[in-house]
């Protein structure tokens, strides 16, 4: 792990770094750069999403450090695996999922015009 945090502590020093390429750096996670830059906004997004869910209280930097590792791996790979408009982390996405869905009418619903 690098030392860097050692003046201020693993999630300041994230909190820190400018650009998604210095935090995957940071956290030694090795990426594709052609990912990162359809999705990068996408992956911070669902990084802090994973961070959030997660309670550092009680942990100590080692521990911090894998978990923000961790939390970034896999919100990497549900970019890897998947895409922006699939995933859905931005409320523009969702919204217009939302209105997508009011839309459809299903094959099932529409009945026969009787003569």
């Amino acid at each position: 792990m690098p030392k860097d945090f050692e003046e201020t502590g693993v999630l300041d020093h994230v909190a820190k770094l400018s650009s998604a390429e210095d935090i995957f750096t940071y956290l030694l996670v090795p990426y594709e750069q052609e990912i990162v830059n359809v999705s990068r906004l996408h992956i911070m997004k669902r990084l802090g999403q994973y961070m959030r869910q997660t309670d550092f209280s009680g942990m100590d930097d080692n521990a911090i450090f894998l978990e923000l590792r961790a939390a970034l791996k896999k919100a990497y790979l549900d970019f890897v695996e998947s895409t922006p408009l699939k995933e859905k982390v931005f409320k523009v996405f969702k919204d217009e999922a939302e209105k997508h869905a009011r839309r459809f009418v299903g094959i099932d619903s529409i009945g026969l015009a009787n003569h």
